[in-house]
């Protein structure tokens, strides 16, 4: 199996790339996704962070108000990673439930959409590991035109955050977003071929079908050993 880490900063375009692959019938599991999930009334995610931060946090339905809350962290580094602390065990046992699943149908693929890759140490898991970079002018004006913040509240979000030229020295491939649609679609497909090369010898033993060789062919010499013996 071959796990593909796929991070970006804000506004960088990750999720048009995480898209992309979805569209060419590559399976994403998206950390976003999970951490919502975790934060879920009555889940252990969601009991942490209510008593970490207080019922102000919730809606009228108990449910976890993520733009309050994000707004509580964003200005506040202290409290940004003390919720990075208390949702990462969660979030990383939900991420590796969603690889069994695929492990389980099959999927010799799969890419890690996971915004806060390297901060969680999860691009262990991960090769090859693929960035989204786009200069920071660029990624600043589009993050306003998006959410159609100021550009004080849009620098605060991007400063929060892994400095897109780190994550770039630690990736394997880097596609840069910086440009027009066209040519991020004429990166992508380079990077497309890349990551659907035959698996390694080591890659296919960790697949479903990997381990069901391993399994035949230990069962298979048990039965000639006894047979000889």
């Amino acid at each position: 199996m071959r796990i593909v880490g796929l991070t970006g900063g804000i506004a960088s375009g990750k999720s048009t790339v995480s898209n992309l692959f979805k569209a060419h019938g590559i399976p994403v599991v998206d950390a976003d996704i999970v951490a919502r999930n975790v934060l879920k009334k009555g889940t252990g995610g969601w009991k942490k962070v209510v008593a970490a931060f207080g019922e102000d946090i919730l809606l009228d339905n108990g449910e976890v108000d993520r733009a309050k809350l994000g707004q509580t962290v964003f200005s506040d580094p202290g409290k940004r990673q003390l919720l990075n602390r208390l949702l990462a065990p969660f979030i990383s046992c939900g991420i590796l439930m969603e690889v069994l699943k695929l492990w389980i149908k099959g999927c010799s693929i799969i890419v890690l959409d996971v915004p806060l890759l390297f901060e969680a140490k999860m691009d262990k898991w991960t090769k090859p590991i693929v960035v989204i970079w786009v200069d920071p002018e660029t990624q600043l004006q589009r993050l306003m035109s998006r959410d159609g913040s100021m550009e004080e509240e849009a620098k605060s979000r991007i400063n929060a955050q892994m400095p897109l030229d780190l994550k770039r020295s630690k990736a394997d491939i880097v596609i840069d977003n910086t440009s027009s649609l066209e040519a991020l679609h004429e990166q992508f497909q380079k990077v497309l071929t890349q990551i659907t090369k035959p698996l390694t010898w080591t890659e296919f033993m960790l697949s479903r079908n990997g381990a069901f060789l391993a399994l035949f062919s230990t069962f298979f010499g048990v039965a000639i050993f006894r047979r000889s013996s």
